[in-house]
């Protein structure tokens, strides 16, 4: 059937039970990562970048709270490829045979982005922050008192944008194997999406030109990957627009 033939009743209950899976398996995550979430919680605190902080809890319920992002950190990372899917399953019925196929095989390769996206942030990015902004605090004369659950928190806003941000090739390659936009609109579009990029970068780094363009840089090249993708992909849809136009003249031929 295809999706715009579903009634608005068939659409609700096509949703409530894509939303019930993606509750079951995030709670199931929710269990698991309960037992991942210390080992995870101690290697960060041990991780080179904290080596020489020592990290105080300030409030009573700042280990528990710390504890809980994480849980749920892993959890809808875990999760996510089964979210990805869900959500490819409830617009599958709207697309044709060829686009189904392709954009099913998006999904794991979502998924490592997003991985690819933190562990750029963490491993690359978090550390030089952390030095610049302990640094600084030397050359001016303060003593800083870091709290668990605001250097956790520091991680999460580092991490986590550049995660979803890392989506960008997957979902300008998903828009162009529809047909909504072309290489030609993502050229035209490179300097106001390099603002936007710029301003993003500036929500998620400290005030300074360095750090800015540490952020900023990548994503500009993110954007050029995704333009490159985005070729390839067009030139698929071409060719699948193409055989299915011909297909459909040889049935009202045949007709």
């Amino acid at each position: 059937m295809n999706n715009n033939e579903f009634t608005v009743v068939e659409h609700l209950n096509e949703l409530r039970k894509r939303l019930f899976v993606m509750v079951l398996f995030l709670t199931v995550a929710v269990i698991g990562s309960f037992f991942l979430a210390k080992p995870l919680i101690n290697y960060l605190q041990n991780a080179e970048t904290a080596e020489n902080i020592t990290l105080n809890a300030l409030q009573v319920m700042d280990p528990f709270l710390i504890y809980l992002k994480v849980v749920l950190f892993l959890a809808f990372t875990f999760t996510s490829p089964v979210i990805f899917y869900q959500l490819w399953a409830f617009v599958s019925p709207g697309l044709h045979e060829p686009e189904r196929r392709a954009t099913l095989s998006y999904i794991p390769f979502a998924f490592l982005l997003f991985l690819g996206g933190v562990a750029f942030s963490y491993f690359l990015l978090f550390p030089y922050l952390m030095s610049f902004m302990t640094g600084l605090a030397g050359e001016l004369g303060i003593t800083q008192i870091i709290s668990i659950n605001d250097y956790f928190n520091f991680i999460f806003q580092i991490t986590l944008p550049f995660g979803v941000i890392f989506q960008l090739p997957i979902v300008l390659l998903f828009l162009t194997r529809l047909g909504l936009v072309n290489p030609q609109m993502l050229v035209k579009a490179r300097k106001m999406a390099y603002f936007v990029l710029f301003i993003i970068a500036a929500f998620i780094t400290p005030p300074d030109i360095v750090s800015h363009l540490f952020t900023s840089v990548p994503l500009f090249l993110l954007y050029e990957i995704s333009i490159a993708i985005s070729r390839f992909g067009y030139r698929k849809y071409l060719a699948a627009e193409a055989k299915r136009k011909l297909e459909e003249q040889q049935r009202m031929q045949q007709a």
